[in-house]
């Protein structure tokens, strides 16, 4: 009797832990195929009239975080190359003394971006909110969008599942630990899952308001 019973165990065990793998991995898998075909390079990027710059971390001072200033960074060159005529930063500003936009646009500013061509998005508190913003607020049809290899196919899929048609490039000017880069990716492979069942099962909203689009 013991012994049928830990063989049931076992059993239990290892379906449940193929079915928590699958749905791990299966939406990675799918994120990474759909993104594929829609990443480029600053270079090679065709144009478009919007790049959209995703939040990151804030140092202690609100200044931008190393992973946010190679985004912005990536975001300046396409726009000095002429690939983009407007950056729409966006990022999470819930309390007042943590904003991510500003920060974003203060750095680009110390590039010589104009001001009037910056627009910032003070709700993007997650990937899922920036991208529904984008169409729904700022009624941005296609972009170029913007951040690290490990984030870009997650937001490429919620891009284009919100009606943004976009393309992406890599943010990749800046060399980070491989501690730092094993750890973006484990936590992915959660946030790909949570994106997937968000727009197919929660369909959260987001923080929206009047739409506000961008200028020509």
């Amino acid at each position: 009797m013991f012994i049928q019973t830990m063989k049931f165990i076992l059993r239990v065990t290892f379906l449940s832990g193929l079915l928590i793998a699958a749905g791990l991995f299966l939406p990675k898998w799918i994120v990474l195929l759909f993104a594929g075909p829609r990443t480029f390079t600053v270079e090679n990027v065709p144009a478009d009239r919007v790049v959209i710059v995703f939040g990151a971390g804030l140092l202690r001072d609100g200044s931008a975080g190393p992973v946010l200033r190679d985004r912005v960074e990536t975001a300046v060159q396409l726009y000095q190359l002429g690939r983009a005529d407007k950056l729409l930063m966006s990022g999470d500003n819930r309390i007042v003394e943590y904003n991510e936009p500003e920060a974003m646009r203060q750095y680009a500013l110390g590039f010589g971006v104009p001001d009037t061509d910056i627009i910032l998005d003070y709700a993007g508190r997650r990937t899922y909110d920036t991208c529904y913003r984008a169409h729904v607020i700022f009624q941005v049809d296609s972009a170029i969008l913007v951040t690290q290899s490990f984030h870009l196919p997650r937001a490429l899929f919620l891009c284009n599942w919100f009606g943004v048609q976009s393309t992406g490039v890599e943010a990749n000017n800046h060399y980070f630990r491989k501690v730092s880069r094993i750890y973006w990716h484990t936590r992915e492979l959660f946030a790909n899952f949570q994106a997937v069942w968000d727009v197919l099962i929660a369909k959260p909203l987001p923080v929206l308001g009047e739409p506000a689009p961008i200028p020509q």
